[in-house]
């Protein structure tokens, strides 16, 4: 299993796994986990780290059913684009079985926080992430523990520490996978 996040910061309570940072940002992400696909040939990945909810309070668990890539959504567009990410199914359900209290939901990837408008949690790289592994044929979940509301703009108050520590101990968990 390799545990791919955006920043060290997410990976630094995971002393024991396989892990990778791919940048923050979905193309970023898409871009690094590629070249990481190819070096490292993994059996799966998990996607890990923190997301913004307005309806979840940190620091919830959630395990994405899809990333939705709204930055690219355009409902007057004729033009077709790739929009959405779907989880590896049986991958999913090994990961709702280790950790039952998480909730299962689509998880919006927007460049901007607050940019995930119309879903209840949204983060950064989720899309690119499992983009990249779809197209490689390797089973990806993407894994995030809520540290904010993307409403807030102080991010003193973002609850890192809770979502960084809900985030280790979820992926022990996993690391059966």
């Amino acid at each position: 299993m390799l545990v791919v996040a955006a920043t060290e910061r997410e990976l630094a309570l995971l002393d024991e796994l396989d892990t990778f940072c791919c940048g923050i940002g979905p193309v970023e992400a898409a871009l690094r986990t590629a070249r990481a696909l190819e070096e490292r040939r993994p059996d799966v990945v998990v996607h890990a780290g923190i997301a913004g909810s307005r309806m979840l309070e940190p620091p919830a668990l959630v395990l994405g059913s899809e990333a939705v890539y709204c930055d690219v959504i355009d409902p007057g567009s004729t033009l077709p684009r790739i929009e959405r990410a779907s989880a590896d199914a049986a991958l999913l359900e090994r990961a709702r079985a280790a950790l039952p209290e998480a909730y299962v939901l689509p998880i919006a990837t927007c460049g901007k926080v607050g940019g995930g408008t119309g879903y209840d949690v949204e983060a950064m790289e989720g899309f690119g992430v499992l983009r990249a592994c779809e197209l490689a044929g390797v089973p990806a979940v993407e894994l995030r523990a809520i540290s904010n509301s993307p409403d807030e703009t102080d991010r003193a108050n973002w609850r890192f520490d809770e979502a960084f520590a809900a985030l280790a101990e979820a992926l022990q968990r996993l690391d059966v996978l």
